[in-house]
Order: structure tokens, then C-alpha cells, then sequence
């Protein structure tokens, strides 16, 4: 079975799925700032949110980069393992890239940035998406 295949299939069986786009260009990579809730506000994700009922993991990421970034993607492979979050929810992350011309603005987001592998370490991550850093550093290596 692809990767395409498998994350056709509704994605939650039971939990709460969370998806995150890992968007490398030109070497660097796309993450977005929270602006809200206040508690996470001012840290660094990589763009993305859950997976709505009846949603397979690659239509709720495509929606979410519609809804965050202005913009639409082709989902490919997964990046790293899936991650449960403290939440009981579950966390995975997808390789995208962008459609033609399009070019990403922060909708829900207080800023966007374009980040090499030396520059990761120096932001203030969500601590979700921190555990997916060593798969970010390889994604902006290949």
C-alpha cells in the first residue's frame, strides 16, 4: 500500500487526529507563529490542525493549508513517527509541496518564516512539533 493510499483512509479511528505540513523549499522550511490561544501564543508550529470527522489525514491537511497559508499542497510521505500528545490526541506530520505560484501568507497565524536546519534550534517551539525536529533536520538535509 502508498502513502497515498493509507492516508486516504479516514484517519481517527477513535482518536483525534492532529496533522502537520512539512513544506521544504529551496532549502528551507515553512513554520508560522501562534497568535492565540494566549498560552501558546508567540511559538512555533509547522502549519496544520485536526482532521475533521469523515476527513482522510491528507484532505484535512490540504484544508488546513487552504484555511492557514492561503494556499494549496500535494501531501506526500509521512516525516517521523506519529506522536500522542498529552491530550490522548494523535500527531502527524506529512511532507507537502506547494501548487504552482502559489505563495503562502499567515492568515490565522501572527507571522510566517523560512527556516534553515541551523535556525531550528533558536526558535520557541510548540513542544509537539519539537519532537519532530530531528525529522525536520533530515527533511532539510536531502
Amino acid at each position: 500500500m502508498t502513502t497515498d493510499e493509507r492516508s486516504a483512509f479516514p484517519a481517527s479511528r477513535g482518536a483525534t487526529v492532529v496533522v502537520g505540513a512539512a513544506l521544504v523549499h529551496d532549502g528551507r522550511l515553512l513554520v508560522q507563529q501562534r497568535a492565540f490561544p494566549p498560552d501558546v501564543a508567540g511559538l512555533w508550529e509547522v502549519p496544520g490542525g485536526r482532521v475533521e470527522d469523515g476527513e482522510t489525514d491528507a484532505e484535512g491537511l490540504r484544508r488546513e493549508c487552504r484555511e492557514e497559508l492561503g494556499v494549496e499542497v500535494v501531501v506526500g510521505d509521512r516525516v517521523g513517527p506519529e506522536v500522542r500528545l498529552p491530550n490522548g490526541m494523535l500527531f502527524r506530520v506529512y511532507a507537502v509541496t506547494l501548487a504552482d505560484g502559489m505563495k503562502p501568507r499567515p492568515v490565522e497565524h501572527r507571522a510566517l518564516r523560512w527556516v534553515t536546519e541551523t535556525e531550528l534550534d533558536a526558535l520557541d517551539w510548540l513542544p509537539a512539533d519539537r519532537a519532530f525536529l530531528p525529522d525536520l533536520r533530515a527533511r532539510l538535509r536531502a
